[in-house]
């Protein structure tokens, strides 16, 4: 399925990695055109951009068109009407394609994105940095008449449920990247009125008040130098609280579990997502103990953990080789492909939720609670969301 709700998050991780480059790097040539095996890598725009524009169109197509019920907002999702097996070329894929109904999240992660595309293809591609604006607010006004459409969780049949009944944190991020785009006192009376305003907690698709207050810290606007500073001190006690955990784990990790410990679906998004954190430290201040930080989240993901295992395929001795995915499905059909190196799966679960792990790990210790089985899709799952950050 493809989700909004998981590509807000990731396309505006894409899109921050290049703004931090412009604003705070010292070069963005990193993410240059021709830097990525991309179709478009000779088209004269970054080639990161290129992959952020792919799912930014996805995004402004799931917007309901003027004059139509809901006008404004946007779906949820659109995924096939039943779970399809594993080993599936998408064009051998015989199910129906549905769109499921617009949602209050989905239109936010929207506007936000879509606000932060305005300005990044502002001097790029006038006409897409129109488009992108005008879907922004559109999307901002449909959320303001339609305050509560949650997506419902029992919609799971054939793709992920991805429901989200806390709002706040999503219009105050779309507000944030309104306002940094417009400077309109409109976001900014919304922006500071907020109870997220200037605050870092721990993110992920269902938590985004962090990638507000991260822009505005990043992207230069017209928050009073005293508003930024103390923006970016937050970031910087984020960070601290995340050096602390690190010195409380035997693998050095950013990330202590939850409740009791345990780790849960997704856990590797928390590690890399708090590494984000430490390395905008890093930019704000120059503190190697940041930029350490973040070093030593990658180490985990690499390998230095109880398993001594690389989430990462093709990196590290001793790499995940048979991640939960349709196409790269050797393990399941020697006629289709390995995974290709860099993808990097969601990591220890202990909540066991596949039958695979079930059957298999019962009794495992939370950081070893994963299988490297194409079966286990709650632990060796491939998402866009917690492999944006790992770039």
């Amino acid at each position: 399925g493809k989700y909004v709700v998981n590509g807000g998050i990731s396309t505006w991780t894409m899109m921050n990695q290049y703004e931090r480059a412009v604003h705070r790097g010292t070069s963005a040539s990193a993410f240059g055109d021709g830097r990525m095996s991309i179709p478009e890598n000779a088209n004269g725009v970054p080639d990161i951009l290129d992959e952020a524009r792919w799912n930014m169109d996805f995004m402004l197509k799931m917007q309901v068109p003027v004059g139509q019920p809901l006008a404004g907002m946007v779906h949820h999702k659109v995924h096939d009407a039943n779970w399809t097996g594993l080993a599936l070329r998408p064009d051998q894929d015989n199910q129906p394609r549905q769109l499921r109904p617009p949602s209050t999240a989905a239109t936010l992660n929207m506007a936000a994105t879509a606000a932060q595309c305005a300005r990044i293809w502002r001097t790029i591609d006038s006409a897409f940095s129109t488009r992108c604006q005008t879907a922004a607010d559109r999307a901002w006004a449909a959320a303001q008449a339609n305050p509560n459409v949650i997506a419902s969780n029992s919609d799971g049949n054939g793709g992920g449920a991805y429901g989200d009944s806390r709002l706040s944190d999503e219009f105050y991020w779309a507000a944030a990247e309104l306002y940094i785009t417009t400077g309109s006192a409109t976001y900014l009376n919304f922006m500071t009125s907020s109870p997220h305003y200037r605050t870092v907690p721990s993110f992920g698709w269902a938590d985004t008040e962090a990638l507000g207050t991260i822009s505005l810290a990043v992207v230069p606007n017209n928050l009073s130098s005293t508003d930024i500073n103390t923006i970016r001190n937050n970031i910087s006690t984020a960070a601290n609280g995340y050096l602390n955990i690190i010195n409380t784990q035997g693998s050095r990790l950013p990330f202590a579990g939850a409740t009791g410990g345990n780790y849960f679906w997704g856990s590797n998004s928390v590690v890399v997502n708090n590494a984000t954190v430490l390395a905008l430290a890093y930019d704000f201040t120059s503190q190697a103990q940041y930029l350490n930080g973040a070093a030593e989240a990658m180490n985990y993901i690499l390998g230095r953990n109880a398993l001594d295992r690389s989430y990462v395929t093709g990196y590290g001795e001793n790499p995940m080789q048979n991640p939960h995915h349709r196409f790269w499905a050797f393990q399941a059909n020697s006629n289709f492909p390995r995974p290709p190196a860099g993808a990097m799966s969601g990591g220890p679960n202990s909540g066991l939720d596949d039958p695979y792990a079930q059957a298999n790990l019962q009794g495992c210790a939370p950081q070893k609670c994963f299988a490297d089985h194409i079966e286990s899709y709650s632990t060796n799952e491939i998402t866009i969301n917690w492999n944006a950050p790992l770039a």
